[in-house]
């Protein structure tokens, strides 16, 4: 007797009910109404696809085995069958890894019944049309092909007389798949050895050198099924038999390989591993605060299309140094993380780049600089691991053939988050500090998930790259903090993890594992410096936020690295003043933070400065310049370079421009002089430059892992759902037991109106069934007009609603009376 999978899964006990909900998460998403459609939807094309894509290259393999062992007639195979032929090749695998691999696919409801009668799941063959890569059987292709294949030894024959260039064809057919299609025409050239009874033809290469295709399908080798034409391709197949007559030296399943393939690069040593990862990381952080930094002091317009243009990219590449790629990645990650995004540009008017919405640092980049540096790198490593971005495709062309730009819409990809943990997790997986070549990496994910990995080798390739630039690999090995930081992400995935990211380390304020493994391998921050004679600043490490905020504000910028050198400029020293830095500030804190004595000419230079600082007085006329120094006043009306700003003067300590207050700072101190700005009532404005910020933004990195798969529930949830599943299959039960007329409803009675008599009737047998307190079949329209019936102990009856407890689930339901369609007392 033929036992359907829904039968099945009703015989199971809960917790294996259970267990396949956990394999299969999407089973849930909604949760069935009962078990019948948990059936359905096991069998469904969708969710077997899902399933089989997490299934490594031995076990689908066995798959295959168990298709191939099908009785023709009872549709069932057997594990000893499945055995039989997977242990049949030169180098058979073991039986116990034969028994798990079908253990596996029975835990997964692939494969279902006893031992004995395994069904395969019917979708298997829509997701996967040719079992390990053979054709259909003869008898299903061409009768005369079938004949050729009933007769061995003619089989045999017609094989070795095959010209060596159709034997090719054969032996690349067979290995999988078994289909091909051929030129135009090829199917219409003459077979090899008949060359001479046709002309030449430009159809057939020019000399009629015949056709190896035609040459075996004359002799049934191969079936035609669509011969096309002198311009259309056609198709041909493989029959089973012969594919595996050719995989005789190799079993009929191919190669089997029930481990992954090994690694023949000998492990790096760890320390020179962490070392170089922890180096690039440094980089990462300073390349993307430089990069953020130019974006507030030139925000880059987004294009009408989205994304940032080509120019732009160019201008952020060329001021950081590095090359398009690299920032095209840095800036998605910045993104990503929360550190950037646009601001309306309220009144603009719109133009060739849309010119409305500009990108520039938020408000998070603020708080992301007062952390430390490994925190600040591991903020943009989880943004990167959880970003839905495929940063490679940033300068290629699309379908339009129009370039993909940064932070485009045309650069998401919604599995980029899984293809990263795939390519990580075959690195995690590998003794720690080993270096695979991507060839060795990409044979590994081959083995591991075939069907994922399968037509992604560029994917591949690019994550390896960009592990590389963000720190996470060095020398192309995980690093120890990588792993700790991709174990942290992974464990959010799991059943009963933290896929919100409500409970990370960071909401407390304390660095997470791989925070604290990064800061232990990164040079101690710094907080001083080294001043030079030549008014040179050597920082001798990474300096702590407070002094990186310090030199920001009195020195520039000279070189970046392990240890940076700034320099101390008269620039430098009058932006300090205007940002409200006294003298007496500026000596403090260079004899504060310096470990070498100040030299003299570092304080003559802030003396000076200072001195001059403040001399004139920059107001609104468009605007007036006051000093009490009258030679001064008189010194700059008399000065060539600011003739333009048609200076005059209003009193003998007062001169006036009809120009802005901006033009005229900007213009005396291109010239040399110190002003300062006041206000209407004669007192100093601090000139703190202006920071603009794009409105905060949601990291990704509270996202979960994987935006593609279903939501793991721990197990107690999964009973849960268990539970309300076999309560729907229950009432599904019940429903069918219902009297015909409490089935049918107002339907029954032709779709129109229920009958005055027959509602009498109905609340007549209801009140009985309140005095007697019996069970009584309740038919009823429900808020969505479909008609439903329930077996109810009613309670009682009063304002228009009958009461009515259900003994099944023990609850109380309340039914509108006007919605009664029929009731009947339960036998």
């Amino acid at each position: 007797m033929t036992t359907s999978l829904a039968d099945h899964l009703r015989s199971l006990p809960d917790e294996s009910l259970a267990a396949l909900l956990a394999l299969r998460p999407d089973l849930v998403v909604p949760v069935p109404a009962d078990v019948s459609a948990l059936a359905i939807r096991a069998q469904s094309r969708v969710s077997v696809a899902r399933a089989l894509d997490g299934l490594d290259q031995f076990t689908l393999q066995i798959l295959d085995a168990a298709r191939l062992t099908l009785h023709p007639d009872e549709g069932t195979t057997a594990t000893d069958a499945v055995l039989a032929m997977a242990t049949t090749g030169p180098h058979p695998p073991a039986p116990t890894a034969v028994r798990a691999a079908v253990g596996r696919l029975r835990a997964l409801f692939l494969l279902y019944g006893p031992e004995h009668a395994l069904h395969v799941v019917p979708a298997v063959d829509e997701v996967s049309p040719y079992p390990a890569g053979l054709g259909r059987p003869a008898a299903e292709l061409d009768p005369r092909t079938a004949a050729l294949c009933a007769d061995p030894a003619k089989l045999r024959r017609t094989l070795l007389a095959a010209p060596p260039s159709a034997r090719a064809i054969l032996d690349r057919l067979a290995a999988g798949p078994p289909v091909g299609s051929v030129p135009p025409g090829a199917l219409q050239a003459p077979p090899i050895g008949a060359q001479d009874a046709v002309l030449a033809d430009p159809t057939n290469g020019g000399a009629p050198t015949g056709s190896p295709v035609r040459w075996l399908v004359d002799n049934r080798l191969l079936v035609a099924v669509s011969a096309g034409s002198s311009t259309a391709s056609g198709t041909v197949e493989l029959p089973r038999e012969v594919g595996l007559l050719l995989r005789r030296d190799s079993g009929p399943l191919g190669p089997l390989r029930t481990s992954p393939p090994p690694v023949a690069t000998a492990p790096r040593e760890p320390k020179a591993v962490d070392s170089a990862g922890a180096g690039q990381t440094m980089e990462v952080v300073r390349h993307t605060e430089g990069l953020l930094e130019q974006l507030a002091a030139e925000p880059a317009p987004v294009l009408r299309s989205g994304g940032i243009g080509v120019r732009d990219l160019r201008r952020l590449a060329r001021t950081a140094g590095l090359d398009e790629p690299a920032t095209a990645l840095l800036l998605e990650v910045a993104y990503a993380a929360g550190l950037a995004g646009e601001l309306e540009m309220p009144g603009s008017t719109t133009g060739r780049y849309g010119a409305d919405q500009q990108v520039l640092p938020t408000g998070g980049y603020e708080v992301w600089r007062a952390a430390s540096l490994a925190q600040r790198w591991e903020h943009l490593a989880r943004a990167w691991l959880t970003m839905t971005r495929q940063v490679g495709l940033v300068g290629r062309r699309d379908d339009r053939d129009r370039p993909i730009t940064a932070l485009s819409a045309e650069a998401e990809r919604a599995g980029a988050p899984a293809t990263r943990r795939a390519v990580l997790g075959v690195l995690a997986d590998l003794e720690p500090a080993t270096a695979p070549s991507p060839e060795e990496v990409q044979a590994l994910l081959d083995w591991r998930a075939p069907r994922r990995s399968r037509g992604r080798e560029a994917a591949h390739r690019e994550v390896l790259a960009e592990a590389a630039q963000l720190g996470v690999t060095g020398l192309g090995a995980l690093t120890s903090y990588g792993r700790l930081l991709l174990g942290e992400l992974t464990s959010a995935d799991e059943p009963g993890g933290d896929p919100l990211g409500l409970h990370m380390d960071a909401e407390s304020g304390d660095p997470s594992s791989a925070a604290r493994a990064l800061d232990a391998l990164l040079p101690a921050p710094v907080d001083h410096f080294l001043v030079q004679a030549d008014l040179t600043v050597v920082v001798p490490g990474p300096p702590e936020p407070a002094l990186a905020a310090e030199l920001e504000a009195t020195t520039e910028p000279e070189s970046a690295g392990g240890a940076s050198v700034h320099r101390v400029t008269t620039a430098s020293v009058r932006r300090a003043l205007d940002a409200g830095y006294t003298a007496d500030d500026l000596h403090e804190l260079f004899r504060r933070r310096s470990r070498t004595p100040v030299p003299q000419g570092l304080s003559y230079l802030v003396d000076d400065v200072a001195r001059k600082h403040g001399g004139l007085r920059v107001g609104s006329a468009g605007a007036y310049l006051r000093s009490d120094d009258e030679a001064l006043l008189t010194e700059v009306l008399a000065d060539r370079r600011l003739e333009s700003l048609t200076l005059r003067r209003l009193a003998p300590t007062v001169l006036s421009t009809p120009y802005q207050v901006s033009r005229l700072l900007g213009a005396l101190r291109d010239a040399g002089y110190a002003p300062v700005q006041e206000d209407g009532t004669g007192g100093t404005m601090l000139s703190r430059p202006r920071i603009r910020r794009a409105p905060a933004r949601v990291a990704v990195t509270t996202r979960t892992l994987d935006p593609l798969a279903a939501p793991k529930l721990p197990m107690p949830r999964l009973l849960g759902v268990v539970e309300h599943i076999r309560r729907g299959d229950a009432a599904a039960r019940a429903a069918r037991r219902a009297p015909a007329v409490v089935r049918g409803g107002a339907a029954g009675l032709g779709g129109g109106p229920v009958p005055a008599h027959t509602h009498s009737e109905a609340l007549a047998v209801l009140q009985q069934a309140v005095r007697d307190k019996a069970l009584v079949w309740v038919g009823y329209v429900d808020a969505h007009g479909a008609t439903a019936s329930r077996l109810v102990k009613p309670v009682s009856i009063g304002a228009g609603y009958l009461r009515a407890e259900d003994e099944r689930t023990e609850m109380l339901h309340t039914f509108a009376l006007h919605r009664i369609t029929a009731a009947v007392l339960a036998d």
